[in-house]
């Protein structure tokens, strides 16, 4: 089979390999597409992203496909089933998996950073992780539901209401996602900064979003909203999202920034304002969620997706090489 290898830092080799075994527990699957997001950047250029990444290894975490084969013990899933995997694997023991948090497992392994995923022809995964999908769910834009699954478990650590004023910090593939799973909750009224016209446009016509700010001319209001979502995870983002919040406001720290950069903040204000600062970390138990979104036409990521690629254009976006990427997914089934 035809795999893109991650043999060292911001090396790739296009290989031939052979067909994956699979354990009784397990699904072999013919990937359809799969998502290229900020992690794969990381990973590409030797950084952790929800693990480390051990070369040589096929990355891709995004994953949808069809089911080619299973273990002698899978009975929820049968060949040709059209599927998306989660790649988030949890050991059951540790003490974080005991204590209903398995995101923070001590053993954490993935598909496509600790084992081989989604950018190559073929993939395994336990069938813990496969989830079949409706029929009314592309295998395109099913390589988006993992980071919609993200995004939910985000939602699910804030305590959403219909009254409240949210905004999204960063017009990017996960604040756009954001935009419409906040929306898709019920808060009555859902804003966007960024600094991209054509995508806070998109946003506002399309998705139902309330006032766009261009962050490059324009101020964000201050202290103003219940619930704001930092997507970007820049030191200038995340005092934007503290200076956006009143009195009471949580504020959710989604975006991933580089790890050593830090951001500084009046901590009186957190006292003053009795403020609730969030952080998140991938996707617990979200992805059945993830999946009913799309089935249920509540979110709409067909407009994201801007670029599909093939496996050996993976390394160029990764390099920076090709521009105006909204979203990409590499499709890899014929």
């Amino acid at each position: 089979m035809k795999a893109l290898v991650l043999t060292g830092v911001k090396e790739f080799e296009i290989q031939d390999r052979p067909t994956p075994e699979i354990q009784p527990n397990e699904v072999l699957i013919n990937t359809a597409y799969a998502g290229v997001c900020g992690t794969d950047h990381d990973l590409y250029a030797g950084r952790p992203g929800s693990a480390a990444a051990v070369p040589p290894i096929v990355l891709g975490h995004e994953n949808s496909g069809v089911v080619a084969a299973i273990g002698s013990e899978v009975t929820g899933v049968k060949v040709g089933d059209r599927v998306a995997v989660d790649p988030n694997i949890y050991c059951g023991q540790c003490e974080y998996c005991l204590t209903q948090r398995p995101e923070l497992c001590d053993h954490l392994s993935a598909v496509g950073v600790t084992r081989d995923g989604g950018l190559a022809e073929q993939f395994t995964a336990p069938a813990t992780v496969v989830y079949k999908l409706p029929d009314n769910v592309s295998l395109k834009d099913a390589a988006a539901i993992e980071p919609i699954s993200c995004a939910v478990h985000g939602v699910d650590l804030l305590k959403l209401r219909p009254y409240q004023k949210a905004l999204v910090i960063g017009d990017g593939f996960m604040g756009q996602l954001f935009a419409q799973i906040v929306q898709a909750y019920g808060v009555h009224q859902v804003d966007l900064a960024g600094i991209i016209d054509e995508k806070l446009k998109r946003n506002q016509e399309l998705f139902g979003v309330t006032n766009i700010y261009n962050t490059t001319r324009e101020a964000i209001p201050a202290e103003s909203y219940d619930v704001i979502i930092e997507a970007v995870g820049l030191p200038a983002t995340q005092a934007q999202a503290v200076a956006a919040a009143k009195r009471g406001a949580q504020v959710l720290m989604f975006g991933v920034g580089p790890q050593e950069v830090h951001f500084e903040m009046n901590t009186y204000d957190i006292y003053k304002k009795q403020l609730t600062i969030q952080g998140s970390f991938i996707n617990p138990l979200t992805f059945k969620d993830a999946v009913s979104l799309l089935e249920s036409g509540k979110m709409n990521v067909a407009p994201l997706i801007s670029h599909e690629l093939e496996l050996e254009e993976v390394q160029d976006f990764l390099d920076g090489k090709i521009k105006g990427v909204s979203k990409a997914v590499v499709k890899v089934g014929k």
